[in-house]
């Protein structure tokens, strides 16, 4: 029971950033040109995604919809699997929930807007010259760390250990 408070706390304090940031975006991004923050380098814009990563799937907003409450049911019921904290310690295991808990506040942030706004409000503009990253949140960014965190340990990690 306490490890769910904390994950349920930690994924509500990360929610309340993302939809924070996603609100500040609206009210102060949006009709309006990006903002250089470091020029040639990172801009703040307001976009409002459609679709999923690099605006792939464009107004399948109830599909991709379905897919993050899947994908968040398969990762609550094989968190053991996925995680892998119960065969880790010390500081992997540290790792692995804050893993857990980034992928789950992803996921839910970017659940949240598609399902109450009909897309994701992304605002995370990096560029190099004409070259251009795909627009982000940070709930994206949560994911990304995620993922980042869990093949750190899939590499790290001695297979040993993970068992």
């Amino acid at each position: 029971m306490k490890r769910f408070l904390i994950v349920f706390t930690a994924v509500t304090h990360l929610l309340l950033i993302d939809c924070v940031t996603k609100e500040l975006a609206a009210g102060y991004l949006k009709g309006s040109a990006a903002f250089s923050v470091i020029p040639g380098l990172f801009n703040f814009a307001y976009v409002e995604n459609r679709g999923c990563a690099w605006g792939l799937l464009q107004g399948q907003v109830w599909p991709l919809a379905a897919f993050a409450l899947i994908a968040l049911a398969f990762l609550i019921w094989k968190r053991k699997d996925v995680f892998m904290f119960e065969a880790l310690s010390g500081k992997w295991r540290v790792v692995s929930y804050i893993a857990e808990i980034l992928l789950y506040a992803g996921i839910i942030g970017n659940l949240f807007d598609r399902v109450f706004r009909g897309y994701v409000i992304d605002m995370f503009d990096f560029y190099w010259g004409e070259s251009h990253f795909p627009c982000f949140n940070v709930a994206d960014s949560y994911i990304c760390v995620a993922a980042g965190l869990i093949m750190l340990i899939s590499f790290m990690v001695p297979s040993k250990e993970k068992k």
